[in-house]
């Protein structure tokens, strides 16, 4: 009987040595990906502003048309006359 209760324990130990050892590995694993996640992140705010910029190019540009691209602009700088007027009252 006492065979068996040294015997359950070590069994116990050994289960616990290993579950140990896998929650060990699972936290390695969940701050790498955490990590992850926060690098993906920040590329996706990269990525955003190079969207913004692209569509701000394309705003400009006019797509290849003077007259549309000259437009844009006075609309864009009477706007911001109108938004300095009301921040002036």
């Amino acid at each position: 009987m006492l065979e068996d209760i040294k015997s359950n324990i070590e069994k116990l130990i050994s289960l616990y040595e290993t579950e140990k050892q896998r929650a060990d590995g699972l936290q390695a694993e969940l701050e790498q990906s955490r990590a992850d996640i926060a690098s993906y992140k920040e590329k996706v705010r990269e990525l955003d502003g190079e969207i913004d910029n692209l569509k701000l190019q394309y705003a400009f540009s006019g797509a290849g048309d003077p007259a549309l691209a000259k437009e844009r602009i006075t609309k864009l700088v009477r706007e911001i006359d109108r938004c300095i007027k009301l921040l002036e009252k």
